[in-house]
């Protein structure tokens, strides 16, 4: 199933979609830097920018769907890729690296279809919810303190890997002729960026678990806004937005490139 030419073709539109909802995400973190609060910087707030958009409705649709074929695609990824590993720590690396992508691109498609229909909602709110519902007691509370040392090690994660440069070996140029330099730029500078958010996200359910607050675990909007309250916030969020807005450009570009 992975290896269909449509679902190679709905796959690599995912990650296009993907890219597109970066490029807001970007967007609104240098409003928000700027002194503007007018969206949610996280994938709520960049969906209900398509959504307001003329035709807006149709591309939530078609990119919900291309995202969630994507997410078939990981999972399928997950089974046969797996195969091809030659020893039991690879088998389960990939196993777990690519079903890990799969439920990220299940959540983001099936919240990208939910604005599509009109049935808006805040990721941030929904992440407050969740973690209050851990929170009462000694045990949710160590629980969400570990998925925000997770959370840490994704954003540090993400930040060596655009240092040294590894996601090149994602980009195995399926047809697409040599990897140019736009794409290894944008790469470098957005998975930093990304990595970046990614570390105030995790600190802020660390912060949430130790005061026992779920407001202040509001994902990646709390993370942005937390951002802006710092004494160089401005200039920060104008770094992490530019590199989220240069890690939804080479997401595009990398739709082209990447081995599916």
């Amino acid at each position: 199933m992975a290896d269909h030419p449509w679902m190679e073709k709905a796959a690599r539109a995912g990650v296009i979609m993907s890219g597109v909802v970066h490029l807001l995400i970007g967007w609104i973190a240098l409003q928000v830097g700027f002194g503007s609060d007018s969206e949610s910087a996280d994938q709520s707030g960049a969906l209900s920018i398509l959504a307001e958009a003329p035709g807006g409705m149709v591309l939530l649709w078609v990119g919900g769907i291309a995202m969630l074929a994507l997410m078939l695609w990981f999972v399928a990824e997950a089974w046969f890729g797996s195969k091809r590993e030659t020893d039991t720590k690879g088998l389960v690396k990939h196993a777990v690296k690519s079903v890990g992508k799969a439920v990220v691109y299940a959540a983001l498609g099936v919240t990208a279809l939910r604005f599509g229909t009109g049935n808006s909602s805040d990721s941030g709110e929904k992440t407050s919810e969740v973690t209050g519902m851990f929170l009462g007691n000694p045990v949710g509370r160590v629980l969400i303190a570990v998925a925000g040392l997770a959370v840490i090690g994704i954003g540090v994660y993400h930040i060596v890997k655009g240092v040294t440069r590894k996601f090149e070996e994602d980009l195995q140029a399926t047809g697409g002729g040599n990897v140019g330099r736009a794409v290894v730029v944008t790469g470098v500078a957005g998975y930093v960026a990304k990595g970046l958010a990614l570390v105030g996200v995790g600190v802020l359910f660390g912060w949430a678990a130790i005061g026992a607050d779920p407001e202040k675990a509001t994902g990646m909007d709390g993370a942005i806004k937390q951002m802006a309250a710092l004494p160089a916030g401005t200039v920060l969020l104008v770094v992490v937005g530019v590199g989220l807005i240069l890690y939804g450009i080479y997401s595009i570009l990398r739709s082209r490139y990447a081995s599916m």
